[in-house]
């Protein structure tokens, strides 16, 4: 049955006014939701229903807050299992990957929960006697999101959830690739919990549609801060358009974020981790690995482990919980895998395992041996899929300038043996991520998430407290002042 969806305006569901487009299961393309086709006037209307929420919604109380972020969080968890399947049918999502967001997300809402009671500002001293200065931190206003279609449920919170922590109100615009996991379904959610009308609102949007509701965002003074998760193609795009506005962005890009397997690391541990961190949702992932760098010593046995590894993975129908690997997003993600390693085995690289799709399906694809030069391996654009490229080194800093000769810097992994070589290494990264002895992927709702060049900017966590706050000065005096006029 054919699901009809529609915007979530000031706490209420609004008729999708006739307009709509359909979302189809990337698997076999079979329609899941009508979704609506939101207009300039939707967007308009959400953005002052979150703009006249804003005042009540800063001044709530701290408890008050904390036991809606509870509230929801309980609900996230006992939908689990519908949103195993919304994320399967909606955005091709394993069941490993969906639960993985699902904890991440009700983990993040308990964290949230309570940065209400966090101290809210410092008490400077001032060179003016008689006088105290206050410098408190103040949530920005409306908070605009877009949401992407990958890692939809759990991105989605971390979009809009942050600047609500810290007393904003949010617009959020989904993905049209999967509008209901990546936003609809938290409405019902929040709605469900309690949240007061307007604090959080989501306008959908037609294929093409975009770049109207954005503009409505960037030409509202009430949005004072925009929130995009997405390819750094659009960044760059919503950036030039942001500065003309003056307008305060946060932005989660992508990576290349390599892995360096030192001679002395656990084999085992490492085809492991690389598995999970290249292969994670068909590697359609920011924080995926993209290429790996091995010891010599260590380059065959590790190749063949890991191509072991990667041949048990299941790869099917998404909503089989055995299934690891489920479809790629649509044709076009198909048809970038094809191209990129093809490019390379017309180079002259060798082809360890995958390497041909069956229909949407792509198996994890290692290839080795990759000229320079392949588009795969340049580090200039990343292969959103599942091709990983593996690297054999004999100088460690040649590794290392090649691992970082890319614009982008979010993620990046050390396997070895040697902990402090370890720490010592990932201090030489200019990556926002570096992980000593786990996958690229390592991710908790606690820890500071983000990336540097390419990659974004701004932090989640409780580090968005700089990107989704300001600091006001207030100062006090006692005394009468002294002038020199």
């Amino acid at each position: 049955m054919t699901t009809t969806t529609s915007h979530f305006i000031n706490g209420s569901w609004t008729e999708p006014g006739g307009r709509t487009f359909a979302v189809s299961n990337p698997l076999n393309d079979e329609i899941v939701a009508e979704a609506a086709s939101g207009t300039v006037v939707d967007a308009a209307a959400a953005v002052a229903a979150a703009a006249a929420a804003f005042p009540a919604w800063a001044n709530m109380g701290p408890s008050a807050r904390q036991a809606l972020f509870l509230k929801a969080a309980d609900i996230v968890e006992r939908r689990t299992e519908e949103l195993v399947r919304l994320m399967a049918v909606e955005g091709g999502a394993s069941r490993a990957f969906s639960t993985f967001q699902i904890r991440l997300s009700a983990a993040m809402l308990r964290q949230a929960a309570g940065w209400g009671y966090l101290p809210a500002g410092d008490v400077l001293r001032s060179d003016t006697p008689g006088r105290m200065a206050l410098v408190t931190r103040k949530p920005l206003g409306v908070v605009a999101g877009f949401t992407p279609w990958n890692g939809a449920f759990y991105l989605a919170w971390r979009t809009f959830l942050l600047p609500m922590a810290f007393g904003n109100t949010t617009v959020i615009k989904p993905s049209e690739l999967a509008p209901m996991s990546s936003g609809l379904v938290h409405a019902e959610i929040l709605q469900e919990a309690g949240f007061p009308a307007g604090s959080f609102n989501v306008v959908t949007n037609a294929p093409g549609d975009a770049a109207a509701i954005a503009e409505v965002f960037f030409e509202s003074l009430a949005v004072r801060c925009i929130n995009f998760t997405g390819s750094d193609k659009t960044a760059r795009i919503l950036g030039e358009r942001a500065g003309r506005a003056l307008k305060r962005m946060v932005l989660e890009l992508g990576g290349f974020n390599p892995v360096i397997i030192l001679d002395d690391a656990d084999l085992a541990e490492s085809v492991k981790a690389v598995t999970f961190g290249a292969f994670l949702h068909q590697g359609q992932v920011c924080m995926n690995s993209r290429k790996v760098y091995v010891a010599r010593a260590l380059h065959d046995e590790f190749v063949s482990a890991l191509s072991a590894r990667v041949q048990s993975l299941k790869v099917g129908d998404p909503t089989d919980p055995e299934v690891i690997i489920g479809p790629l997003i649509n044709d076009a993600a198909v048809e970038q895998m094809d191209l990129r390693v093809q490019d390379a085995l017309d180079r002259g690289a060798t082809l360890v395992t995958g390497g041909h799709a069956d229909g949407r399906l792509y198996p994890p694809t290692i290839l080795t041996r990759v000229p320079a030069g392949a588009i795969c391996t340049t580090g200039s654009d990343e292969t959103f899929g599942p091709l990983l490229v593996i690297e054999a080194f004999d100088d460690l800093e040649e590794a290392l300038r090649d691992a970082q000769d890319t614009p982008y810097g979010l993620s990046a992994s050390i396997m070895t043996g040697d902990r402090a070589r370890g720490l010592d290494i990932a201090q030489r990264f200019d990556s926002g991520i570096v992980h000593v002895n786990a996958p690229t992927m390592a991710s908790e709702a606690s820890l500071p998430v983000g990336g540097v060049k390419a990659s974004g900017w701004g932090r989640s966590g409780y580090y968005s407290l700089e990107d989704f706050t300001e600091i006001r000065l207030t100062t006090m005096s006692s005394e009468p002042g002294r002038y020199p006029f």
